[in-house]
């Protein structure tokens, strides 16, 4: 008789966990759901095998009350929750364990604790013991960041912008002896840096689930560093970080001035590029333009690759926003986006990815909400606040100063009245990228380059429209320079 309780027992148990698995989504589910097993309902008490104590605290934690809801639907007498460990040394294996809600398991700071102490297959449970006691410690001492499960490689847009960091972190993701040691993503606000890094830690994650990985912020990194040194467990720290197989820190420019800490973390960098352990670092800009960073620091995360995430282009911005349409359109079928609406969201919003998301998400709500189609006037209504921000006029003299920083001349020299080759290219192409990016007359903008003719305007822009058929080095240049003014 018994036997057959337990047989029905397991059987909701699995449709328990099928049900879970819709709720939690995929990642949470194979990493913190799936390894449960169900020992016995009792008096109202559901006992639940975990792989690990601070497994059973995790679940229990984030994911009790789902658990306690879909026992209510299916047998209704369960009110409360107990784990249990069954076997003490399944701590070694790759059992995670962490703090937050919604992190990658691996990237817990129980998690890293395993690579902080000595691995031992097999001891006793007196060990054990002592080995969740310096768990405890260490996820105290460390939370890292929570990693977005919808921040993966399938669903990021790639484009001509972003296709070699792409293919870099695809890379790095892997896992097996470094390549790219540190791989170091840049790029402005809304490029892809940090989606990036949540698609390689969940990528290592699911197929290396031994790995020790930690993703967090500098900021992060400098709070623990100054809390290990109030708390005076500057070794458990060390310990900690040093020992990880992959580390992951986002905004790395956040420490550029604070000494300690950026001293701290030159040494951690060494030690685990010296045992041959993956680093992935991001920042808004490239290493050696890091300010108050000191050169030996700079260098050494520059030893790499370094990769930079370029501002999007019209075609990326378009298919980013078809995509994140696909995706509302799965939960709100009943909405229809009227032909144009795309294309005017992508050129008129060019500068940072998660508005445009966002304006996306807004139109979306506010049509299931009032029960209308998407259309250009709902569109202009709704975001009307976010268009008005997002149309920033470009200045004349804006675009000339950006051309003589980039091509190293004198802003005087570029509209004055020398003809030399290396003045007059540079002038005509900023006399062309202001007709194409300005609204002002040929006449005003000969006017600003020194009062020429509106005539040498239109030859100018002429001049540029042939060359950038025929050299593409000006090409290159012409797109670079516009995207830095646009951004």
């Amino acid at each position: 008789m018994r036997g057959k309780e337990k047989n029905m027992d397991t059987d909701y148990w699995g449709e328990l966990k099928n049900n879970l698995r819709k709720s939690v989504g995929e990642h949470n589910f194979t990493a913190w759901i799936a390894p449960l097993e169900l020992d016995k309902v009792k008096d109202g008490v559901a006992t639940l095998k975990a792989p690990t104590n601070y497994a059973g605290i995790y679940v229990e934690r984030n994911f009790g009350d789902q658990i306690l809801n879909e026992f209510a639907a299916l047998k209704g007498n369960v009110r409360r929750l107990v784990f249990c460990v069954e076997k003490p040394g399944a701590q070694d294996r790759a059992a995670p364990v962490d703090g937050q809600e919604g992190m990658a398991p691996s990237t817990a700071a129980a998690s890293l604790s395993r690579a902080a102490a000595p691995r031992a297959q097999g001891r006793s449970s007196g060990s054990f013991s002592q080995d969740e006691d310096m768990r405890a410690k260490l996820e105290r001492m460390l939370q890292p960041a929570p990693l977005d499960p919808n921040c993966t490689f399938d669903s990021f847009v790639v484009g001509k912008p972003n296709e070699l960091a792409h293919a870099a972190a695809r890379r790095v993701a892997r896992g097996g002896k470094p390549e790219f040691n540190p791989l170091f993503l840049y790029g402005g606000v809304g490029l892809g840096k940090t989606h990036l890094m949540h698609a390689i830690a969940w990528e290592l994650q699911t197929s290396n689930p031994h790995l020790n990985i930690v993703y967090l912020s500098a900021e992060q990194f400098m709070y623990r560093f100054v809390q290990a040194l109030r708390d005076k467990k500057m070794m458990d720290f060390k310990s900690l970080f040093r020992n990880v197989d992959v580390l992951m820190v986002d905004d790395v420019q956040f420490i550029a001035g604070k000494e300690s800490t950026q001293e701290e973390f030159f040494h951690t960098f060494n030690a685990l590029i010296d045992h041959n352990k993956q680093i992935i670092l991001s920042g808004d800009c490239a290493p050696n333009e890091i300010k108050n960073l000191p050169v030996r620091i700079s260098s050494r995360l520059a030893s790499g690759l370094v990769v930079d995430l370029h501002p999007t282009d019209y075609e990326l911005r378009l298919g980013i926003l078809q995509s994140k349409v696909d995706a509302f359109r799965v939960n709100h079928p009943e909405i229809s986006v009227a032909d144009g609406v795309l294309e005017f969201l992508a050129h008129r919003i060019s500068t940072n990815v998660r508005v445009l998301e966002g304006a996306l998400t807004r139109l979306f709500a506010f049509a299931s909400l009032v029960g209308r189609k998407i259309t250009m006037e709902l569109t202009q209504d709704c975001l009307a606040d976010v268009l008005r921000a997002s149309d920033r006029k470009i200045s004349i003299e804006e675009i000339q100063r950006c051309v003589a920083e980039h091509y190293n001349i004198r802003l005087s020299d570029m509209i004055g009245p020398k003809r030399v080759r290396s003045f007059a290219r540079p002038r005509q192409i900023a006399m062309f990228l202001c007709k194409r990016m300005t609204s002002r007359s040929l006449p005003e903008i000969g006017k600003r380059f020194g009062g020429r003719d509106h005539t040498t305007v239109m030859h100018a822009v002429k001049r540029i429209d042939d060359l950038m058929a025929q050299d593409a080095q000006i090409a290159d240049d012409l797109e670079l320079l516009r995207r830095t003014l646009e951004a």
